[in-house]
């Protein structure tokens, strides 16, 4: 049976992960530093000269994680059996609630695919060229659902709630990396063995998505696993390395495998959120992903009593324990 404590440690570490990113996402990092000093080190409320975050106040996580529980909310609904229209209806009516249409929130790739679907179109032409990483921000606690036997099945399931608004060979190898780091993770692999799992993932997720000529989600995560050990205990070079050759933006094949990297980099939900936030670039998205594996791997008593708190007080729409619970009693 999956360990509930490392449940909740992927969670909090998904909507963590998102909550410090938010204010500083899709600033470059010169930017960051100018506006808020040369380290964040907690949350801290979007400002009025982000257009993303203007809205949100400390310790609120953004579409990110408010998609990833929208579907599992879709999939508690039709007794873990996925439906596209039950996932659709979830997070349309969540991006509804938040006027997702008109505000500057949903990602490129989700909002070409959800207003088609939203005016009666089929969203196909555009989830398979769709090269953006909505495909992996919301993907983490798929991986909360299986054991690592259980590779088959993890990879469907990444297919079938991705493919609604992403639907490429790199959307859907780097959505499966994630989750299949946050399935080893869960188990308690080492993380050499965490990294060599989702790699694993990926490829069996790339065989299931749309040709397109984006860059391999695993050959970049090499290039960032390589930063790792070569900036090992320097985190301001291994983060500028990082954004400067991997890459930070909302690009599939640059956010998954940045943030896998400082992942295995980190190896703890407070580092990896702190490094997120200050990288530059696609902060809060690559926060959820990467700070959401460090969860899955040292739990969540590892973290912060307060942080978790605060996720609670500040995200009423949600009950994180409620989640896990449901999760643990899933036999897939």
């Amino acid at each position: 049976m999956r360990d509930i404590d490392k449940i909740l440690g992927a969670l909090y570490g998904q909507a963590i992960g998102d909550a410090m990113g938010m204010p500083t996402e899709l600033w470059p990092i010169q930017q960051i530093q100018a506006k808020f000093g040369k380290h964040i080190t907690t949350f801290l409320d979007g400002t009025e000269d982000n257009d993303i975050a203007v809205n949100f106040k400390a310790g609120e996580y953004t579409d990110d994680t408010n998609q990833a529980f929208a579907i599992l909310d879709a999939l508690i609904e039709t007794n873990w059996q996925p439906d596209t229209r039950v996932i659709v209806k979830h997070i349309m009516k969540w991006a509804d609630q938040v006027g997702a249409w008109t505000n500057n929130i949903l990602g490129p790739s989700s909002k070409a695919a959800l207003t088609l679907v939203k005016e009666g179109e089929n969203p196909s032409e555009v989830t398979k060229s769709a090269l953006t990483n909505g495909c992996g921000m919301r993907v983490s606690p798929i991986g909360t659902l299986y054991a690592p036997d259980q590779l088959d099945e993890l990879v469907e399931m990444v297919y079938e709630v991705t493919k609604i608004t992403h639907s490429s060979d790199v959307a859907i190898s780097g959505a499966a990396m994630v989750a299949g780091a946050v399935t080893a993770a869960l188990a308690d692999y080492d993380w050499d063995s965490i990294i060599a799992y989702a790699e694993k993932a990926n490829d069996a997720g790339f065989k299931l998505g749309a040709p397109t000529w984006a860059a391999h989600n695993k050959e970049r995560l090499e290039v960032g696993l390589q930063l790792a050990e070569k900036y090992a205990g320097d985190d301001a070079a291994f983060s500028q390395a990082i954004y400067n050759t991997v890459g930070t933006g909302t690009m599939v094949s640059e956010s998954i495998p940045a943030a896998v990297a400082i992942a295995y980099y980190a190896r703890d939900v407070k580092k990896s959120a702190i490094i997120c936030t200050n990288l530059g670039g696609d902060t809060d998205t690559i926060g959820a992903m990467a700070t959401a594996i460090c969860g899955a791997k040292v739990g969540a008593q590892a973290i912060p009593a307060d942080w978790k708190n605060l996720i609670d007080h500040k995200n009423p729409q949600h009950n994180i324990k409620e989640f896990a619970q449901q999760i643990s009693t899933f036999n897939g």
